[in-house]
């Protein structure tokens, strides 16, 4: 994530550390997984995340598209032998919440739905595995 306004915000808020140990873990074989699209403002942007598909861009958009500060997110899949995926966030300009912002939001709720389906599926299989013996 290449966007120096955001860093110099992050090193403002004492995040700058940790951000940079995350841009770190965002890099495939030396590329960028995510890159910020030309064009960007603070509450509309487009994002080009590398080796993902439907699979992560309509769930996604799903759980993007659930934030009330959230106008407008759509996905792409600009050609089907690329494995990129572009993803368009607009927030309300009434709002204090970027498109950075509800692109945040919307992975971190992603990953806690995952969890708490790995939680259910655990708790179940080791149900079953019980109720067998």
């Amino acid at each position: 994530m290449s966007n120096s306004a955001e860093r110099d915000t992050e090193m403002a808020n004492g995040e700058a550390e940790e951000d940079s140990a995350d841009e770190q873990e965002l890099l495939l074989g030396g590329l960028e997984k995510l890159v910020i699209l030309p064009g960007q403002t603070s509450h509309a942007a487009s994002f080009q995340i590398e080796q993902e598909d439907h699979t992560l861009g309509n769930s996604l958009r799903y759980f993007i598209n659930k934030n009330p500060d959230v106008e407008f997110c759509g996905y792409t899949i600009p050609h089907p032998s690329e494995t990129k995926m572009h993803i368009r966030i607009q927030t309300w300009e009434d709002t204090p919440t970027t498109a950075f912002d509800a692109l945040r939001k919307g992975l971190e709720d992603m990953i806690e739905a995952c969890d708490v389906v790995t939680e259910k599926f655990t708790d179940a299989r080791d149900g079953f595995e019980a109720s067998k013996q």
